[in-house]
């Protein structure tokens, strides 16, 4: 009998114990990431950003003495910046709520002549109870970038400058109501910044002394469709100094809203999302602001601004078929103007004053075979460049300039 007992000790006590250590749960950091490495081919010089990885629009003509076009000349790049690491951490619950983190970082560098530098992307916390209330606390993509539908293009310009794209430091508060998702988020600006009389600068916004504030509503439909509707407020203190060393805090408030869906039916899937936007420079979409006419003393530099208005609008279809998809994304973004009459000959704090409207028309294929794909894209991007600006920052008497990238990428995921 005893060596019985001793037989079943001996046998079972060693999986008794693994069961038990098997039921704890595993914190850590697992890593993930893929390298990257597109070559790119563009008929005209182009406005962009590291070396032409990320392309925004085609340059306006740019006549030399003989009226032949500057800008009117290919470019062909190869480059591997967008190569990414990210670090996936979970760990114990804490203030009753399960946690988890992530950590991603890639080498775009934080500048053009940082190109190649390692640089964070996202890095944040998240505190989730019982998958009703969520807090994230940390860097991530802008509220009015929406994870769940924003364009799956190869380029890493990701729809820009169709697609509000930013990266922001941000308290972001998700409470969900059965198939109703309600997102409040205050951030602030790190790589993505407005623009202004010392250049492109989060001063900016940290001087206003006021977070942005973003107000998100999205309803789920089913697993795969969804709809939702979005507000963002934004203030901006141009300068503390004016030109004539005369202190100033004159602010500039900005709104932005959005709409925005995504239906999938089997292996097609179709998103759709519309911005109006004022002030969008620090989105990388076109716009920003001017000094207003009114209110303006030459004497001591004190001045007042007005907006730009943007509105945009992109659209993808895409298809999977086995080991391999195929997708058309379209995008177009259009230049209102400002509120208010601009003071002539000032500065315009904007990206694409002169343009009146940009499209994009991009058909990709890529095919895939376990963690290796191989993408062609052809990027179909059209600006139109105005010769005259009125008094409200209206364009006209347009020319349009396009360029046509060919793209071709290699991605292997880890």
């Amino acid at each position: 009998m005893k060596l019985k007992k001793l037989f079943f000790v001996v046998f079972f006590l060693p999986l008794f114990v693994n069961a038990q250590e098997q039921e704890k749960p595993v914190f850590g950091i697992k890593f993930t990431g893929f390298v990257k490495n597109d070559i790119t081919y563009d008929t005209r010089q182009t406005v962009d950003v590291r070396e032409g990885h990320f392309l925004l629009y085609p340059q306006n003509v740019k006549e030399d003495k003989n009226k032949k076009d500057i800008y009117a000349s290919p470019n062909f790049n190869m480059l591997a910046i967008q190569s990414r690491l990210s670090g996936n951490i979970t760990g114990p619950d804490a203030f009753g709520a399960k946690t988890s983190g992530l950590i991603e970082a890639d080498f775009f560098g934080n500048l053009d002549a940082d190109i190649n530098g390692f640089r964070l992307r996202h890095a944040f916390v998240k505190f989730n109870w019982n998958d009703k209330t969520e807090l994230l606390a940390g860097q991530f993509w802008n509220p009015l970038f929406i994870t769940q539908v924003y364009p799956e293009v190869i380029s890493f310009n990701t729809g820009a400058p169709f697609e509000p794209f930013s990266r922001n430091p941000q308290l972001r508060l998700t409470r969900k109501i059965k198939n109703l998702s309600i997102q409040a988020t205050a951030y602030s600006q790190r790589d993505n910044v407005s623009t202004g009389p010392k250049g492109g600068s989060s001063i900016y916004l940290r001087n206003s002394a006021i977070p942005d504030a973003n107000l998100l509503l999205t309803y789920a439909c089913g697993k795969n469709n969804l709809f939702g509707i979005g507000g963002d407020y934004k203030v901006i203190v141009p300068e503390l100094e004016t030109s004539k060393s005369y202190k100033t805090n004159e602010s500039l408030g900005s709104l932005s809203a959005t709409a925005f869906s995504k239906i999938k039916i089997k292996n097609s899937t179709w998103k759709l999302q519309a911005v109006l936007a004022q002030n969008a420079y620090d989105l990388t979409m076109i716009g920003g602001y001017a000094i207003k006419n009114t209110n303006y003393d030459t004497l001591t530099g004190l001045k007042e601004f007005t907006n730009y208005t943007t509105g945009s609008v992109w659209t993808e279809v895409y298809h999977t078929f086995g080991k391999y998809t195929a997708g058309l994304f379209g995008g177009y973004t259009m230049n209102f103007g400002t509120d208010y009459n601009i003071f002539p000959g000032s500065t315009a704090y904007a990206r694409g004053n002169n343009i009146k409207y940009v499209y994009r028309v991009a058909p990709r294929f890529m095919f895939t075979q376990e963690k290796t794909t191989i993408g062609l894209e052809v990027e179909y991007t059209t600006a139109a460049y105005g010769k005259t600006i009125n008094s409200l920052g209206e364009v006209s008497d347009i020319k349009e300039v396009t360029n046509i990238r060919g793209l071709l990428s290699f991605i292997y995921k880890f």
